[in-house]
Formats: structure tokens, sequence, C-alpha cells
């Protein structure tokens, strides 16, 4: 039910908490605010009554009631839809993404399928909207039968909640159904009564109460209200006083649904008929109701005996007083008696308006093998597929299989419904599906499908090792039929082989790569760029960087001039940076990652989009811009966490710990890094081993930094292989180990002329002069300082001026030595890189110079995390709206967070923030 208000009910004995935390709520709402309170707990035991007294004191909000329904648990954005349809004429104040999102999901528009978090976010956008001119308060009972999509919507609205006038209270039943994604918001779980609390309850019925038997009814049912009520009401009056003995033991575990279905039983045929329909429809839709009524030759007559028991509300005489009863009527009912129900629903549909409903009616109404129905079903999924409703898509797809005779048809169902399942989310049901299909399962084309879904399946859950060898088996089911779906089959293979490495189980990582150079083909014009990519990571595994390297130069020429430069089912931002960071292009790798996450916002793909955003958080790092990279972890955990990503995790910030001299969290991440590797992911190991070398290096712990950099040099993946090579050179002299600084050097002076970037040519430069003498080593520093200038990498030119600073020092030009150690002090300072700054200081006193630490401005550390969010991106330049599309809040939100920033740094203008949070100007370039 939709509706301003709600009725009071009975006075409410105890709940003192919950209570609080609900008027706690509405004044945050009414203040301007927002919040979220979910309630859960079993079944009857206040949950529902709570919600009753959440609308009674909210008068002078605007109240929206919703009452989940089980039978409508599969219609994709069902729930949605009906929450939302008092505010559907305000989608015109949508930005133009989310309005075609949230209109194709609702099926207002044809359109390309939906993207589910567009969705959410459009559901914030308008409801947001809408509680700026009068403060909402949505109240949804019964939680648990919500479709998943219209879940996800919520749970992503209710996580952004802040301040914007707008309130939800979710109950959920415990025990059923998926209720994960509320598992993050504020709740509160719903227990039984006290015993005082409850014999008050009990006491004020009109019948007399033994104490004794007041007592053991409360102990029998713990508490529970309805439970507690309802056994009162059962139980005779010579029980209740003590005369006649109470059953033992007191019929509890299924009572409440037991009892509401005897008293069904005790009706008249005709209104237990009429109780299944209003319990197999949805629940603001009456209209259907009575024309399916109509059809089954029933009147609004047949329900007055439904309200004389008590089951159906007085005043609301369509309307259960429980939305357990609702539960219990559908389960209470024989197999025959649902499908009747179901039938006239169906007939009552709109073919047109309602085909979907009308559809799953018709399933539910089938007995036995029915293609009609079936074919029926299957179109409806498609319209499901279009909106973005992937869950309902599945649930379509799955009974249209259980209806189909055809043994190909059927599995054929099942691999689309695996599909539906995983673009959802929800790998577990993919696989269950894919299950099923199996033995129908004939031909590559169909079992190619299920190796690529299988494939995906263990992705998205991390594990790796066993994913390049289903995907090469792919490869080997289809043969020559499709040459491009083989050559997608050998992109995914050569991702996941690349993130595996030596985890890789059945296959290796440079077969993978010689398969993908052996496979090579003329791209499409708009995937040139991105093709060539793989092609040249195949061919700089399989070949050797000298072949390599020239194919994937072209491919980012090609990919910074335009085109294709991925796709929103693949994170590609892996790929390119491990391309970007083989050729020490720093420039094409920023560049090409920031045109990447525009254009996952734009899509909505938070998947990619988590991806694309720790590398540009990796590309700020080597920039010295620290605060900017928080900015995007901080991002990447927040939608790892709406997406139910389980790869999220300080893992991802081990250069950041590394650099900044948190040795604690850094060695709790290489731990982490150590615990993936045994799910798949070697790559990950060899990073941290950077992230050490790197640290160690800092610390001047020569030896270690040695150990740490050599396990990177000789494994020699794309990417980090090369960018630890001037690392080792310098650990390696410092360590006394001149034979491996020169193998470090050799293939130095390989790869940096190939790669010809001002990074590669810089890196080559530092790594001779650590290995040279007299004047020529001053000629090299002087070269490195002057490559690394040229390009945005702060970190790197702070390094080479530091180690040219030292050099100078034991020559004895104490003046030079100051400059160049200086600039390097004052960089890695500025930067918060504490362990290179520090030697840096230590060196400068050395010269006789007294380098200050440096006093970082108060307000600034007391930014909570969101706040520098907003307080870093509106430094950039953005606008508030530009700020909310980033973070998925509203622009509300992000002016509240502004306002605590300017409070808390003391400044009155956004021109003032760059300053203030020491972060560089935009408007002066960079």
């Amino acid at each position: 039910m939709v509706g301003n208000g709600g009725r009071t009910g009975p006075r409410m004995v105890g709940r003192h908490t919950e209570r609080e935390a609900v008027e706690e709520l509405l004044d945050q709402v009414r203040d301007g605010l927002g919040g979220v309170l979910v309630l859960t707990g079993e079944p009857g035991i206040g949950k529902t009554r709570l919600l009753e007294y959440a609308a009674a004191r909210a008068a002078e909000l605007h109240v929206v009631r919703l009452t989940a329904v089980e039978p409508e648990t599969g219609l994709g954005y069902g729930a949605l839809h009906r929450l939302l349809r008092p505010f559907l004429n305000r989608t015109d104040r949508l930005p133009g993404p989310q309005r075609a999102a949230l209109d194709t999901a609702l099926g207002l528009v044809p359109g390309p399928p939906a993207d589910r978090y567009l969705v959410g976010l459009a559901t914030l956008t308008l409801l947001s909207g809408a509680a700026a001119d009068e403060p909402l308060l949505f109240l949804l009972d019964d939680a648990q039968w919500l479709d998943r999509e219209s879940a996800e919507a919520l749970a992503f609205t209710a996580r952004r909640v802040h301040a914007d006038s707008l309130g939800l209270i979710i109950a959920v039943r415990d025990g059923l159904g998926d209720n994960r994604l509320f598992d993050a918001l504020n709740t509160h779980s719903v227990t039984g009564l006290t015993e005082p609390e409850a014999k008050a309850l009990l006491s004020a019925g009109p019948r007399r109460l033994d104490q004794d038997v007041a007592g053991r009814i409360v102990t029998g049912t713990a508490g529970n209200p309805l439970a507690l009520l309802e056994l009162a009401d059962a139980l005779s009056t010579e029980q209740l006083s003590g005369i006649a003995p109470l059953p033992d033991p007191l019929p509890v575990g299924q009572l409440l649904e037991g009892h509401f279905q005897h008293l069904v039983r005790t009706l008249p045929p005709a209104t237990r008929t009429l109780l299944l329909l209003l319990a197999a429809a949805p629940s603001d839709d009456t209209g259907m109701m009575w024309r399916a009524a109509g059809r089954l030759g029933l009147s609004a007559r047949a329900g007055r005996p439904a309200v004389t028991a008590g089951i159906l509300g007085r005043d609301t005489p369509t309307a259960f007083r429980h939305p357990l009863i609702r539960s219990a009527v559908y389960a209470g009912a024989g197999p025959g008696e649902r499908r009747r129900a179901h039938a006239a629903l169906a007939a009552a549909c709109d073919p047109v308006r309602d085909a979907d409903r009308r559809a799953w009616h018709r399933a539910e109404a089938a007995e036995g093998v029915d293609d009609a129905v079936a074919d029926d079903l299957a179109a409806a999924s498609e319209r499901a597929r279009a909106r973005g409703g992937y869950s309902q898509q599945a649930l379509f797809l799955a009974r249209a299989a259980e209806l189909t005779g055809d043994p190909h048809t059927r599995s054929e169902r099942l691999l689309d419904a695996a599909q539906a399942h995983l673009m959802s989310g929800d790998a577990a049901a993919a696989g269950t599906a894919l299950d099923l299909a199996g033995a129908g399962i004939h031909g590559p084309v169909m079992r190619t499908r299920e190796l690529r879904m299988r494939a995906t399946s263990q992705m998205f859950q991390i594990l790796v090792a066993d994913v390049p060898a289903m995907l090469m088996g792919a490869v080997t089911a289809l043969g020559a039929q499709d040459p491009r779906l083989t050559w997608e089959l050998l992109r995914e293979a050569l991702h996941a082989a690349v993130v595996g490495r030596d985890t890789v189980r059945g296959t290796s990582l440079i077969e993978v790569a010689a398969a993908v150079v052996a496979a090579r083909h003329e791209p499409d014009s708009a995937a040139r760029g991105r093709d060539l990519l793989v092609e040249g990571l195949g061919r700089r595994l399989a070949e050797g960087y000298e072949r390599g390297a020239p194919v994937l130069r072209t491919a980012l020429d090609e990919l910074r001039v335009g085109g294709t430069i991925g796709d929103t089912n693949s994170p590609f931002a892996v790929m390119l940076a491990t391309a970007c960071d083989d050729l020490w292009d720093v420039l094409a790798g920023r560049e090409i990652a920031d045109r990447l996450a525009a254009a996952d916002r734009d899509a909505g793909a938070l998947y990619t989009l988590s991806m694309t955003l720790l590398v540009e958080a990796y590309y700020r790092l080597w920039d010295g811009r620290f605060t900017e990279a928080e900015v995007r972890y901080a991002e990447f955990d927040d939608i790892t966490s709406t997406i139910g990503f389980p790869g999220g995790g300080e893992i991802h910030r081990l250069l950041l710990f590394a650099l900044t001299g948190r040795e604690a969290e850094l060695r709790t991440a290489v731990r982490l890094a150590a615990e993936m590797k045994r799910l798949g992911h070697g790559v990950l190991q060899l990073m941290a081993q950077h992230a050490l070398a790197l640290f160690e290096v800092g610390q001047g712990r020569y030896r270690q930094a040695t150990r740490h950099a050599r396990a990177v040099f000789e494994s020699d993946p794309p990417g980090c292989g090369n960018l630890v090579l001037p690392l080792l050179v310098e650990a390696a002299v410092r360590a006394g180990d001149p034979d491996l600084a020169d193998a470090a050097l050799a293939r130095l002076e390989e790869r940096a002329p190939l790669a010809g970037t001002p990074w590669a040519l810089g890196a080559l430069a530092l790594g001779r002069a650590l290995t040279a003498d007299g004047d020529e080593a001053e000629k090299f520093y002087q070269e490195s300082v002057d490559l690394l200038g040229q390009a945005p990498l702060g970190l790197e030119l702070a390094r080479s001026r530091l180690l040219f600073g030292e050099w100078l020092r034991r020559r004895k030009r104490r003046s030079d030595a100051r400059r160049q150690l200086r600039a390097a002090y004052e960089s890695f300072d500025a930067f918060g890189a504490v362990p290179y700054a520090e030697r840096a200081r230590i060196e400068l006193l050395a010269t006789g110079e007294k380098a200050r630490r440096r006093t970082e401005e108060a307000g600034r550390f007391e930014l909570t995390p969101r706040e520098r969010q907003v307080a870093s991106m509106a430094a950039s330049g953005l606008t508030n709206g530009e700020i909310a599309t980033r973070l998925f809040v509203t622009a509300s939100t992000v002016e509240f967070h502004l306002s605590k920033v300017f409070r808390k740094l003391d400044i009155t203008s956004r021109k003032q923030i760059p300053h203030a949070i020491g972060e560089p100007d935009p408007a002066a370039g960079d």
C-alpha cells in the first residue's frame, strides 16, 4: 500500500529503545537531514507496529508506505515502480542519463538495458528533489520480499541519504530472502518484550488471566507480541484462568502461521478464494484483484467473514491485518487452489500494460510442460532484460525452462538465465543454472557459452587460477566458427593470466599469450587501439619486450586520439595500466584512465569504474598527489561495498602505505596479498614486493630492499617489472651487490630506449648515474632530473633530486647539494612521503642546513574521509552537482559537507580550498 499517514493501532507497550530510534530519525528529517533505520526480527515481533507508530508520529511529513509481497518477488523493479509512482511527474528534472535509466527500468519508455546503479542514483536524485519541497518518510514493510533490482536501488539510496529531509524505515523478517544489501545500514534487531511488558500486553485483553499462566505464555512465546496475543486468543477461558491445563509444550513453533491458516480454513470457500487472490495480487492494484474475483464469481460480500474473523482490516477490507497473514494464506493454499487463483489473475491482467505480470501468473497457473506459456515467459524475459531487470529475466527464463518440452531449448534458456544471474551479480545462482543446463549442452557454441560464464563467475568471486584454462577450453570448443568471439575469449584469458601469473592452473601465462599472438586479426576501427594493446601484451610475454613494445606504443597512441577505450563488462583499466607501466608512459596512463573513468560514470558501470579509480589513484601517487589518490581509494571502497565485490580493501593501498611510511598497514596489506595469491592473484604478491622495496629504500635498509626488488626482477611481470629496475639498481649499489645492479641496468639499457618516454629515459639516466664514476655521474643525474621533470612524476623527480643531492654532498659540494636536497625535501614533505622526507632532511642537516618539519594546518586533519573527498574534488574545480554525480550522492549532501569543510578550515570561499588542504590550484595549471 502506498499513501499518506497510517492508522495508529492499539497503545504500544514497551519498545522504548525502538521508539527513541524512530523519534531520532524523525527529528533528523524535520531538521533537514536524513537517515535510515532497518528493523529486523522474527515474524510477529512488532516491526509492523513500529512502522505504524512512525507513521502516527510523522503527521507533518509526507509519509509513503509500501508492503512488499511474496508472489511479486521476481518482478524486477516492480516494488520500486510502486514506491516511486507518486513522484514520476518529476522525472523531467533528472539528469539525462539518470532519467533514461529510470524510465527504461520502469518500462515507461523503450531503450537499452538500464544500469542498475544509474537507476539507484536516479531514485536518490528523484526522492531528494521531492524531499526538498516537502520532507519525506518512507515506510517499507516485509522488505525480504522485494525483487532484487528494487532492493538494490533502495539500498543504494538508503546508504546515501544524509542531508536531504528524507527518512527511510525498513522492516525485514529474519531468515527469509537475501537481506545482505541492508547489512551496512543502521540496523536494530527487534526482540521479544520483557516479562513485565509482555504481561502488561496480555492483561489488556478482555478475559481474566492467571499470573502463573501469563508467565508460562510469556516464556513459551519468548515475548513475541503477536504470538502472545494469538495464543491468548486461541486458549480457552478455563485455560487462561488456570482451571484447565495448558498444552505441553505450548504450540508456539508454527503457531502463528498455523493459527492463521486454521482461521482461514474455518471461513466459507468463497472467502478463502478471495483471500488467496488478495495474497497473490499486488496490494496496491485492487482493480486487477476484483476483476479476477469477478471471473471466479466472487463479490465484495465474500470478504465480510474475513473482516469479522480479524484477518482483514475493518477500515481497509482489502488489506490483511498483518503481513504474516498474507504469507500464511498463500502458503496454506493447495497447489490446485493457487493455480486457479493465478489463472484468474492472469486473465484479469491487461495483455499490453501488464504483459509481464500476466506471463508470470500464467506460468504459476500451468501444470507440467506448457510450451506456449514458456514462450510467453521467454518473451517477458526479453522485456525484463531490455529494462535492465536481470534478476527478473533470470527468474522468467528459469521458470520457462521448467515448462519447456524440448531439451535443447530448455538448456538454451537455462544458459540465458545463467547469463542474466551474472549480470545481476549472483554468481551462485548462475552456477546452479549452468549445472541444470549441463545435460542438454551440445555443440561448440553452447559449450563455449557455458565455459565463458563459469569463468566470469570465478572472476567475480576473485577466484582466478582456473579461469585462463576455462577460457582456453572455450576457444578450443568454438574452433574457427567466430573469430571475433575467439578474440574476446583470448583477451579475457590474457587478463586473467596476467593477474594470476604463476598460480594459473591447466595452462600458463606464456601459452595464453602465444595464443593471443597466433589469433591476431585486423581489429575493427573503433576497437583498434584496445585490440592492439591486447596483442602488444601478448607479444611482450610470448616473444619478448623488443617485439611487444612497438605494438604497445602504437596501441597507446591510437587510444589517446580516440576510439573505443573499454566496455562496461571488462575492467580494461587493469590492462591499460600494465601496458603504460611497461612503457613508463604516465601521460598516456593518466589521460586514458581519466577518459575511462568519465565513460564509466556516464554509463553507471560501477564495477569497471572501481578498477579505473585504482588506476587513477596509482598515477596520482607517482605525481605526489596523495590526497587525490586517497579520494579515489575512498570512492573505490564505497563502490565495492555498494556492488558487493569481494576484492576491495586495503590491499590496493600498498604503494600509498609504502610511500607514507605506514609500516604496520603496509605489512598487513602484504599479508593480504599472500592470502590473495592462494586465490590465484599472483601479480598482487609481486606488487607487494615492489611496494616493500620502495618502503625499505626510503628507510635506508638496502639489503631488505634488494631482496624484495630482486623477486620482482626475476619474475619480470609486465608493468612493475620495469618500474622496479632503477629501484633495484639503487638498492644493489648501496647494498654492495654490483653484479645485480649491472643486471638491472642492462635491462634498463635494453628497454628504456624502446619505450622512449621521459620516465623511461629518466629512469635509465638515473640507473647510469648510480653506477657511474666522476663527472659522468653528474651528467646522468642532471639528465634524469631534466627528463623526469617533463612528466607528471613529482615523486620520481624528487627521488632523483634526493640521489643527486646525496651524490653531491659526498663529493663535498655542499652548496649544490643543498639545492637538490632542499627541493627533494620540500617535495616529499608536501606529498606526505614521510620516509623519503626524513631521509632528505637528514642529508640536508649534513650539509649544514636545518630543515624544518612542516606543520600541517590542523583543520586539514580534522576533516572526515568524506569531507576530504568533497574538499579535494571542489579544489579541482568540480561543481556541487559534478561532485554529487561522481560520489553517487545528492547535491544537498555535498553542500552539507562543504559547509563543514569551510568551518573546519576557517575559509569562506572555494578558491581557498586548494591552499587550505595542500593541493595545487587548478587555475594555476599542472
